[in-house]
């Protein structure tokens, strides 16, 4: 691409993906003002165009968001940035239905970007083949200090979407493994993803059986989230089948360290951002829970730590990157 492209959004302000896209295209018009970004539907004309992709953002089905694709790359060429890629634990229906999506907007993209090489590895693993792919990890802002005299409150929190396999779950049963007198309550800090409401009502049904507190705060503004992101005691990451995580970004610009369960993404994010986290061998939470709500000060970073790289940082990269297209 001999121009930056026309930065594209779907136009859903609550879908974390269209969160992420419209905060890399504000980012990247501030470092080239030819740069602009508009919403992607009704789109009629062959202007150079990059998206965020993820298939639950662009159709009702998988073959739905695959054919939307198609029909704008038709139009010109169109770059784009995978998220959620398809992994075995979409199941036997869905695992297969996926694959084909993400096979079809690969081979109809003009260039194809990984938010982590975990994730290059999983969607080569998907589609049974190497795959061009250039890696650009998810960004996070410069951590925001420990409030002066910070009170923690008497819980622990998951943040983001809520949907299964995200962590909650073992979170509220690592705090059942803790001696009663000494539980905290598990927080959810935001929404249930859409189709999983009934099942994060299960949760907290499970949880009362098990003697936990579980709460839901329900969506959360960015404001709003920083806020209570500052304000619990122990962050956690307990994703079962993460490909890319923006909680742990999320996390680490409100200044928080989370304990975080060990995955080949989290140890990759932990060798770009050195001491950002506390990783937790499986089956091993609840003790890393118990030392952290005894420390709590330990679940922050310290001032002089690195989070790089920042939202500047990759829109720089994605510049560089469109460049040489």
């Amino acid at each position: 691409m001999s121009a930056p492209p026309l930065l594209l959004h779907r136009d859903d302000e609550t879908h974390g993906v269209d969160q992420y896209a419209r905060a890399v295209a504000t980012a990247v018009a501030k470092l080239d003002a030819a740069v602009t970004y508009r919403s992607a539907h009704g789109l009629d004309s062959g202007e150079l165009a990059h998206v965020h992709f993820t298939d639950r953002l662009w159709g009702s089905t998988p073959e739905h968001a695959a054919e939307r694709f198609e029909r704008l790359a038709a139009r010109g060429p169109v770059s784009v940035t995978l998220h959620d890629v398809p992994q075995a634990s979409d199941g036997e229906r869905g695992f297969p239905r996926r694959t084909d999506c993400y096979r079809r907007v690969v081979e109809a993209a003009a260039g194809t970007v990984c938010n982590s090489l975990h994730e290059q590895r999983l969607l080569e693993l998907a589609l049974g083949r190497r795959v061009q792919v250039h890696v650009v990890p998810l960004p996070a802002q410069p951590p925001q200090p420990r409030p002066a005299g910070w009170r923690p409150s008497n819980e622990v929190a998951v943040l983001g979407f809520y949907y299964p396999g995200k962590g909650h779950l073992e979170v509220v049963e690592a705090v059942a493994a803790l001696p009663i007198e000494s539980r905290p309550r598990v927080v959810a800090l935001g929404c249930a993803s859409s189709g999983h409401e009934q099942e994060l009502l299960n949760l907290g049904r499970h949880a009362a059986q098990l003697g936990v507190g579980f709460t839901s705060t329900g969506f959360l503004s960015r404001e709003e989230r920083l806020a209570r992101s500052r304000g619990i005691a122990v962050p956690i990451i307990a994703h079962q089948h993460v490909s890319a995580s923006g909680s742990l970004t999320d996390w680490l610009s409100a200044g928080r360290r989370p304990l975080t369960v060990d995955s080949d993404y989290f140890r990759e994010m932990d060798t770009i951002r050195p001491n950002t986290m506390h990783l937790v061998r499986t089956g091993h939470l609840a003790e890393a829970l118990q030392e952290a709500l005894e420390h709590p000060e330990s679940t922050w970073l310290e001032d002089t730590t690195s989070t790089s790289p920042s939202l500047e940082e990759i829109a720089r990269a994605y510049l560089t990157w469109w460049a040489a297209l």
